[in-house]
């Protein structure tokens, strides 16, 4: 059972505080201790940069208050309620809400032992005596150096010290600079080199190696090798200094024996195929969930923009006739071809009180992996699914013949859209079954995305395109324009890449089968390629959207 405020115990009179780490950025980060105190909460207080990883935790209802800007916004379903109080500090909206016998949940970055705020809120709470827990996190010193391929220590037990170059003091610099253990320095992007000329100044080598590393364990993660005698000259060429993004925090690493020098072969992170790449996938997020996490566990950032959009049919008597004689026998065979008949065939049944019991006696049958998840989500184990294309063809290949000795009905209920091809009733009647063709829903084309989704498909803010079919074509080009050239097109099939030809885009990479994750997969493989010609030649690894015009003029680290 999935944790909800119930399974917690009741909540003293006078409040509980959870004191909670949210890591470094990546939102996987989150530990399950965390997820569970989130989904209890009554009250999130969240530090600005940390609040959309932990809020989409936190249980329908709950009151959230960004630090940052300080107001109380009441989550739900339904609508949100916005109460902008006087601004307070942290520590005090901590205490108001829990002497109001709440549940809050305080997050920050990084791990709360390490916030020196966190630590004088709790013992606010620990000198009024109410009680509070703490979930520790995975600091950003530890977390980032993992992501950007540098190990902190080697076989030999490297010395490792932290230093927030904000508060240290000129002692402190002292001691890192005379030790020759790893050094891990949290501070800004301009003001790096000044740490490097600190830890120079104490008596560290200049030549020492030194990476450093911005926005670590995201995927706008960007990290620069060099040493301490060449950090500012590495970050100038860089042309990310001087920079109005310069206040933005780094953490660098410093040392000899650190594993800085060796990030070419270590940086995993970074050398993902797609990394930091936009995709846009036209489908909604319910549709692309599995597609847009593939998507990410090859460092890409998935929009999701649906360009098709489902309405009941124009007249649903054929539909309640269908389903009345799936429950009085009429069928043998019931084909599902997309989610959206799935989805259809589930809510007719729940307006008449059905349930999956219903479908006892009736074979099943499936077009593609997503479709079969719905039907088990419904209760349903499907009985044929293509075992090799998963498409009508592919359908009827496996389907049977009729044998009337032991097939005691010879009818198919076959659930579909309007625009659904004919393939399959053509080939389910040359297989000997009767075929009731129904219209289940209808697609139409969604309303255009916002602006600035339009400007970014037209103008080359994204790398890639996804287009999973012929009419996601028409439908995005028909709603937001055209993508811009250096933006890369994947096409599912060669059907597809026709359309998108016709619609005078160049289309770069196919998957090799029809299934939307042999596409992902595809796109992989291409960034993969791209990468390491780029490497070869000696050039620096782009994405597709920094090759337009502009683009470098304008981008930020």
């Amino acid at each position: 059972m999935s944790p909800t405020t119930s399974n917690h115990p009741a909540v003293p009179a006078h409040g509980h505080v959870t004191f909670l780490g949210a890591g470094p950025g990546d939102p996987g980060l989150l530990t399950l201790r965390a997820v569970e105190a989130l989904a209890g909460a009554d009250v999130l207080i969240a530090e600005p940069e940390v609040l959309d990883v932990v809020r989409v935790h936190a249980p329908a209802g709950v009151a959230v208050v960004d630090t940052g800007t300080p107001q109380l916004t009441v989550v739900d379903d339904a609508s949100a309620t916005v109460v902008p109080p006087e601004p307070r500090d942290a520590a005090n909206l901590v205490m108001e809400a829990v002497r109001g016998g709440k549940r809050v949940v305080r997050a920050v970055s990084g791990d709360p032992g390490l916030d020196a705020y966190a630590a004088g809120e709790m013992l606010k709470c620990a000198s009024e005596g109410i009680t509070f827990e703490v979930v520790p996190g995975i600091a950003a010193g530890v977390g980032v150096p993992a992501y950007a391929g540098v190990p902190l220590r080697d076989a030999e037990g490297t010395d490792v010290r932290f230093v927030d170059a904000r508060t240290a003091s000129d002692r402190c610099w002292t001691e890192v600079g005379t030790s020759d253990g790893t050094v891990v320095v949290s501070t800004t992007l301009d003001s790096v080199a000044a740490a490097a000329a600190e830890l120079v100044s104490a008596g560290r080598k200049p030549d020492t190696p030194m990476s450093v590393t911005v926005a670590g364990t995201t995927t706008r993660q960007r990290t620069w090798s060099a040493t301490l005698g060449s950090i500012a000259q590495t970050l100038k060429q860089a042309k990310v200094l001087p920079s109005p993004e310069g206040h933005r925090p780094v953490i660098a690493v410093v040392g000899e024996r650190s594993a800085a020098a060796q990030r070419d072969q270590l940086s995993w992170f970074e050398s993902k195929p797609l990394f930091g790449w936009k995709v846009l996938v036209p489908r909604t997020k319910e549709q692309a969930a599995s597609l847009s996490d593939q998507l990410r566990s090859y460092g890409a950032v998935p929009s999701e923009v649906p360009t098709i959009a489902v309405e009941p049919p124009r007249t649903p008597q054929q539909m309640e006739r269908a389903v009345k004689g799936l429950v009085t026998g009429r069928y043998e065979w019931i084909a599902f071809t997309s989610v959206n008949a799935v989805k259809a065939v589930r809510e007719k049944f729940e307006e008449y009180g059905l349930d999956a019991r219903a479908f006892a006696g009736i074979k099943v049958a499936a077009v593609g992996e997503q479709t079969a998840k719905a039907l088990v989500a419904f209760g349903v184990k499907p009985d044929l699914v293509p075992s090799g294309e998963q498409s009508a063809v592919g359908l009827l290949e496996d389907w049977p013949p009729y044998d009337p000795v032991f097939d005691p009905i010879d009818r198919v209920f076959l659930p579909r859209a309007d625009i659904a091809t004919e393939t399959l009733v053509a080939g389910l009647i040359e297989l000997g079954w009767e075929v009731d063709d129904v219209t289940a829903y209808r697609t139409v084309r969604a309303s255009p995305p916002p602006a600035e989704t339009r400007e970014a498909i037209k103008g080359g803010g994204f790398d890639a395109v996804l287009f999973t079919s012929s009419s996601t074509v028409r439908n995005l080009v028909g709603i937001a324009g055209k993508p811009h050239n250096v933006t890369v097109i994947a096409c599912i099939g060669p059907a597809t890449a026709k359309t998108a030809e016709e619609h005078g885009l160049r289309v770069d990479v196919m998957a090799p089968e029809p299934s939307v994750h042999k596409l992902a997969e595809a796109l992989a493989d291409f960034g993969a390629a791209r990468r390491a010609a780029a490497l070869d030649a000696g050039d620096p690894v782009t994405r597709p959207s920094e090759r337009r015009p502009g683009a470098r003029r304008r981008r930020t680290t």
